[in-house]
């Protein structure tokens, strides 16, 4: 009889401890946690929604090209006499390279200037013929084949002290050729030949050094064709657009340059477009064949609200963030996207400027929930929910 008591008082236990579980698994969910935090808010951290312009940013692999490299030859035939400069050295147009040996050069000029002194002995002495056998024939004297023989010698020797002239000037211009200079401004690569070594006219024979320009500089990059349209835009606006070029595993601030050039064609193959950025370089920190990380920003949103990056959640109606009322409760709110960049994400909808979003201890909240704002590591908590600093009225 005992033993059937306690085999009853056992069952019925057992159905007592199921409908209690049964009940709790069919409370709506979050009605614990709401339970829980009536005596005792959550700590939260929250920041500011501001209003600001977010700028645009398209990234791109580029690298850096240089607008001009003039490899430096000779133009004659001849012996290098003097090394001006050296490996790595920087130039301007103009400044001496190579001295050559122009004793050869100098003689035939000395040649040329006494044909030319001759030439135009001749030529004096012809005039003076011309003249006379016209005075002869005119009081005749003389015959008109005189006259004719005169006037030939005398253009015959005025085409020789042209063509002397000639022989002269491209004889001076030789020797100009032995005065290596500069035709660009830029650093100079490895010197290839140095003093005492022989150098031809010709273009497949060795260089002599390579000049390459490093001020101002040029950054290729591509873009998707869908970017295209952006691109366009951004090279009419009436401002120029800024590029940044970073260069991998350094710290120092990005150089800046302008975007200039938008290729006229698509890559088929590829799908892409290409464009390219100016930058001066005057601290040198880019270097013709780098490779860079391109930040270009076509455009900018106007006056959007900007909240963290970190209060944006993620549910099945789309987006959203818990924004802090006044009464010390949190409010769910559905949010629009305009574009999320880092450690900012602007949006269009859900949250107005001057607004604190939770930007951690959201896994902990539910519409409603009574919250209790802490502060981060160096910052006071907010006693209450102020107007973000430049938002607009």
């Amino acid at each position: 009889m005992k033993r059937s008591r306690v085999v009853v008082g056992l069952v019925l236990v057992a159905v007592a401890a199921g409908g209690a579980w049964y009940m709790r698994s069919r409370a709506p969910e979050g009605a614990s946690v709401a339970r829980r935090g009536e005596g005792a808010p959550v700590a939260v951290v929250a920041a500011a929604a501001v209003q600001a312009d977010f700028p645009v940013r398209k990234h791109a692999i580029g690298f850096v090209e240089t607008p001009a490299s003039v490899v430096v030859r000779s133009r004659i035939d001849s012996q290098i006499m003097a090394q001006h400069v050296s490996d790595g050295q920087f130039v301007k147009a103009g400044d001496l390279l190579f001295t050559l040996d122009d004793r050869d050069i100098k003689a035939q000029i000395e040649k040329d200037e006494a044909m030319l002194a001759r030439d135009e002995a001749t030529h004096t002495r012809n005039l003076a013929d011309l003249e006379r056998y016209k005075q002869l024939f005119q009081r005749n004297a003389g015959t008109q084949q005189q006259v004719d023989q005169a006037t030939a010698d005398e253009r015959s020797s005025a085409a020789s002290i042209k063509g002397d002239r000639a022989t002269l000037d491209a004889d001076r211009l030789k020797l100009s050729y032995t005065k290596i200079t500069a035709p660009i401004d830029g650093r100079i690569g490895a010197v290839q030949v140095t003093p005492g070594n022989l150098v031809s006219a010709n273009a497949s024979g060795t260089a002599l050094l390579t000049i390459t320009q490093m001020k101002p500089l040029r950054v290729s990059f591509a873009m998707p064709e869908s970017e295209l349209p952006t691109l366009q835009g951004a090279l009419a606006a009436s401002k120029p657009v800024p590029v940044t070029a970073r260069v991998p595993n350094t710290k120092a601030k990005p150089p800046e340059g302008r975007l200039n050039f938008v290729d006229s064609t698509v890559d088929i193959a590829s799908g892409t477009i290409t464009a390219r950025a100016a930058f001066a370089n005057d601290d040198l920190s880019l270097w013709p064949g780098q490779y860079v990380d391109v930040e270009i920003i076509p455009e900018v949103l106007k006056d959007v609200t900007v909240i963290p990056t970190v209060a944006v959640q993620t549910g099945q109606k789309g987006p959203y963030a818990f924004v802090l009322k006044p009464d010390s409760t949190v409010d769910l709110r559905q949010i629009k996207i305009a574009l999320s960049d880092g450690e900012k994400t602007a949006v269009t909808e859900g949250v107005a400027p001057g607004e604190r979003v939770v930007t951690d201890g959201q896994m902990r909240l539910t519409q409603g929930t009574r919250v209790r704002e802490r502060a981060t590591s160096g910052e006071k908590p907010a006693l209450s929910t102020p107007v973000a600093e430049g938002a607009r009225s």
